[in-house]
């Protein structure tokens, strides 16, 4: 098996895995938040309730994470086939745009649970 094919096979991988985190944490999420608002509570009431709360963090951060490790295969797969990009040009704007999302989404959890 060529080098090329482990590391498609890789990244297959590694989108399944991240979808069924990804499943997981979009259910909390939407449960969570219904229960937000059939509580009441307000935006800002919501803020109140997250910050100091690392375990609150520490779920959204690993909602962060699969999604920064889910989106670039598929993505990159998008580009080649319907923009016609090189593969590896692909998968470097890919990988760019994961760490985007990695690195906004973390800062985004950071300033909800850490001010």
């Amino acid at each position: 098996m060529s080098t090329d094919a482990v590391a498609e096979a890789r990244r297959w991988y590694l989108q399944r895995i991240s979808a069924m985190m990804l499943a997981v944490c979009v259910l909390v999420h939407l449960a969570v938040m219904i229960y937000a608002v059939r509580g009441g509570l307000s935006g800002s009431e919501i803020l109140g309730r997250t910050q100091g709360s690392w375990s609150f963090g520490a779920f959204y951060a690993l909602f962060v994470v699969a999604c920064a490790v889910h989106v670039p295969p598929g993505l990159a797969n998008v580009a080649v086939e319907w923009l016609r990009w090189p593969a590896a040009r692909a998968l470097l704007a890919a990988r760019l745009f994961g760490l985007l999302i990695l690195v906004t989404g973390l800062r985004a959890v950071y300033a909800v649970v850490a001010t």
